[in-house]
């Protein structure tokens, strides 16, 4: 090749992946892994809490590149030549058996994150990719004179200088990110980068004391332009998450951004019903069963607790019966469970999953081969890149392509 000195700077999924590709391309590479810290794939580790949400078992690539707010249209033919059956197919020949659960998101059978880590080191070892901990990418630059076998000059934290003739950058994402450093010196322009992927603070009175409280239906919505989304919503300590709220969070990143984390939002709790709709039934509920007490049983369909905080914000009593209840207090209340409105004081982090909405230009790489359109020999893979997923595991589907081609180009495949 004439290049066969690569280093990867990032000892996450991107870069792991993108050396084991490398060096199955071409196995007389010499092949380096850069780690920060003494914790590589330490993402992989904590994901999916602890069992490793690796994938989702979506294996249409148009359908799969609609589930990233980022990234979705340079995704699509990287798709098609690594996709989620692709990955499957990876850690189950290496002995990872892969399972699917109802809604998509694919583990390793044993349910315990260790696995994928383990096989990822094993193929390392197997592949003599060298892996350095605690020593990482402090600068990078084009060696002069320059030539292909040592095109960059690499300083690392610890001191050491090295050349190299591919330098892949997979340092992932988060405000204080080298990579972004070294790419910005490198020519390349960053996206401004902002959380994705948070659940929301409120300290709505309708929400306090209902932590573990679950709604597996329920639409969200917020601003103008409307953002909305449907599925499970789990009210927590400092508010609301699932992950409804968490697709929420990445489709509107950078607005919520900019508003501070302060904004309305508005929820239907059972969004089979609309106001209207809703208060039909209630109408129905109160012919029929007119002895009943409002707060023993929800027509809706909502857990009670949840339940019994709507109706005495509607102000109706939990132990009235249903014959009491006027019509204005049934319209009231049928706005709280379909237009029930609160206020978002702020944000937290998803568990340690956090997720960037930013990065490096996708226009300025060639999502062939990850290589960058303005620097020859250098490459990118995973949240380095201005790409981010929803959540279910769509964000380890991006790392692993975009790894396996960056891999397999600075192979020479």
């Amino acid at each position: 090749m004439g290049e066969r000195k690569v280093m990867v700077a990032g000892g996450g999924a991107a870069g792991f992946f993108a050396a084991l590709a490398c060096a199955e391309a071409d196995p007389a590479a010499e092949i380096t892994i850069l780690e920060a810290t003494a914790h590589p794939l330490a993402k992989v580790r904590i994901s999916g809490g602890g069992r490793c949400n690796l994938t989702h078992a979506c294996f249409d690539p148009r359908e799969l590149a609609q589930n990233y707010p980022r990234g979705a249209r340079e995704l699509l033919g990287a798709f098609h030549r690594w996709q989620p059956r692709d990955t499957v197919a990876w850690f189950e020949q290496r002995g990872v058996p892969v399972k699917a659960e109802a809604d998509g998101r694919m583990f390793p059978v044993t349910d315990d994150a260790r696995t994928i880590v383990d096989c990822l080191h094993r193929e390392a070892g197997k592949n003599r990719v060298r892996l350095v901990r605690q020593v990482g990418l402090h600068r990078a630059v084009l060696a002069e004179p320059g030539g292909q076998e040592n095109r960059f000059r690499l300083t690392l934290t610890d001191g050491a200088t090295v050349a190299c003739g591919r330098l892949l950058l997979a340092t992932g994402g988060g405000r204080s990110n080298v990579g972004y450093d070294i790419a910005r010196a490198l020519g390349h322009a960053i996206e401004t980068p902002v959380p994705s992927l948070f659940t929301f603070n409120s300290t709505d009175p309708r929400l306090e004391g209902l932590a573990g409280v679950a709604v597996e239906d329920v639409v969200v919505e917020t601003g103008r332009p409307v953002l909305r989304q449907r599925g499970p919503v789990l009210v927590t300590h400092w508010g609301l998450s699932g992950p409804a709220i968490l697709k929420l969070s990445a489709w509107g990143a950078r607005r919520l951004h900019d508003c501070g984390y302060r904004f309305a939002l508005r929820i239907n709790w059972a969004p089979r019903f609309n106001r209207e709709s809703l208060v039909h039934e209630l109408e129905g509920v109160r012919a029929t069963q007119p002895r009943k007490q409002a707060g023993t049983w929800c027509p809706a369909g909502l857990p009670l607790r949840l339940w019994e905080r709507l109706i005495a914000a509607a102000g109706v009593r939990r132990e009235a019966p249903w014959a009491s209840i006027s019509g204005p207090a049934l319209r009231t209340l049928a706005a709280q469970v379909c237009e029930c409105g609160l206020t978002v004081e702020g944000k937290s982090t998803f568990k340690e999953e956090f997720v960037t909405c930013g990065g490096v230009r996708l226009s300025e790489v060639d999502f062939r081969t990850m290589e960058s359109r303005l620097v020859p020999g250098l490459h990118f893979a995973g949240e380095v890149l201005d790409i981010d997923g929803i959540t279910g595991g769509f964000n380890f589907q991006a790392a692993w392509t975009t790894g396996w081609l960056a891999g397999r180009a600075m192979g020479g495949a």
